[in-house]
């Protein structure tokens, strides 16, 4: 299956195995800091931890260009407008990768501003050639969780659009609760996004998506805006304040050919 990674041109992932510092959580309780006071892994419920060096090139525009348009997780809220040199519709991607569909979607769509959200540096550095050398002015990247960014940097109803392509299944039963898209986490996405503002999730893992229906269907503040979602997308695509359509990787391209079933949940904040 497909994880977020997988989707956005990186590689495969690496045994899950957490770094000793971290804390965990199940999404629905408190978490705790590091002992090291890390903050690139606090939890393993979205991620797997992967390895990966920087190439000569990588380094060198990461060097020119992160400083720019890249930071870290932090404490301080982030003031997007300022960052970005301009006041527009902010969108996050959570778990950008090495970010080839970040860059189509952000090109496509040049009056929103777009941050990425992710943990993996040599994806994160591959997307940073991207936008340096197509000069893509409207994307910025935070590395780091992101639930910790959404918990410490990002205001309530202050989102446009929230959108999580391909994250990692966790298939195996006693993982479950390292999945991302759980109750708590849906209800804080819910939170941050404005009245009217859009969660786009997509998956080829059936069971995830079981869940992820499940999930998106409990929460209160989401109202379904296509056809998996109980809603219907023609009624929603020319007023949704993003656009529902999302470029195919090469290796969604490989899950098609697979036969694996691709997943669309929308759904909007409710008024």
């Amino acid at each position: 299956m497909l994880d977020n990674r997988d989707v956005n041109d990186a590689v495969r992932p690496a045994d899950p195995t957490p770094p000793a510092s971290s804390s965990t959580t199940d999404g629905t309780g408190p978490r705790t800091r590091s002992r090291t006071g890390s903050r690139l892994y606090p939890r393993v419920t979205s991620f797997r931890s992967r390895r990966g060096a920087l190439t000569p090139n990588q380094q060198k525009s990461w060097d020119r260009t992160w400083p720019l348009i890249g930071r870290e997780v932090a404490d301080e809220p982030l003031d997007a407008d300022t960052w970005f040199g301009r006041p527009a519709p902010l969108v996050i991607e959570i778990g950008c990768g090495t970010g080839t569909a970040t860059a189509e979607m952000a090109q496509a769509e040049p009056h929103l501003n777009l941050i990425g959200i992710e943990v993996y540096q040599p994806g994160l550095a591959q997307l940073v050639q991207r936008i340096e050398r197509d000069e893509i002015g409207n994307i910025r990247l935070l590395r780091g969780d992101a639930v910790d960014v959404l918990e410490n940097m990002i205001a309530p109803r202050s989102l446009t659009g929230v959108r999580v392509f391909f994250p990692d299944p966790w298939p195996k039963a006693r993982h479950h609760k390292r999945r991302l898209l759980q109750p708590a986490t849906l209800a804080l996405i819910a939170d941050r996004l404005r009245p009217g503002g859009v969660l786009h999730v997509a998956t080829d893992h059936a069971d995830y998506a079981e869940h992820i229906a499940a999930v998106g269907a409990a929460e209160p503040l989401l109202v379904g805006l296509n056809e998996t979602t109980g809603g219907v997308s023609a009624q929603h695509r020319e007023s949704a304040p993003i656009g529902f359509e999302r470029p195919v990787t090469k290796f969604e391209s490989k899950a098609h050919r697979a036969g694996s079933a691709i997943n669309e949940f929308i759904w909007g904040k409710i008024e």
